[in-house]
């Protein structure tokens, strides 16, 4: 059972980083892998029906982890909707990274409250 895990991780972490070559997403590929790790450690392991609580907590750091980026893409693109970046990049004309540090501190923080 171990090795059927680890063959079935192995392949799961190839197919994530050959990502461009079979033409799966990555969130495809991980979400069928932990599927299938999953399956395999309930059917055929020696503790199968034990598996509730230690299932229930990953799908709960999970489901944290997809309630909170929702939360904050939902607040960026509201941000961006209403331009509220373009205020930042509007006076952004620098590429160099010590001069862009200056521009920030002395001409965006005042704007936005900071300074």
């Amino acid at each position: 059972m171990i090795t059927l895990l680890v063959v079935v991780f192995v392949l799961g972490y190839m197919a994530i980083a050959f990502e461009h070559g079979i033409g799966v997403n990555k969130a495809g590929s991980a979400l069928i892998t932990g599927v299938l790790c999953w399956s395999i450690l309930a059917l055929l392991g020696p503790h199968g029906a034990h598996l509730t609580e230690p299932l229930t907590h990953h799908l709960g750091e999970i489901a944290g982890i997809v309630f909170f980026l929702l939360g904050a893409m939902t607040i960026v693109e509201l941000i961006a909707t209403h331009g509220g970046f373009d205020l930042i990049t509007d006076h952004i004309k620098e590429t160099r990274r010590v001069r862009l540090l200056w521009t920030i501190a002395f001409h965006i923080l005042p704007i936005v409250g900071f300074g």
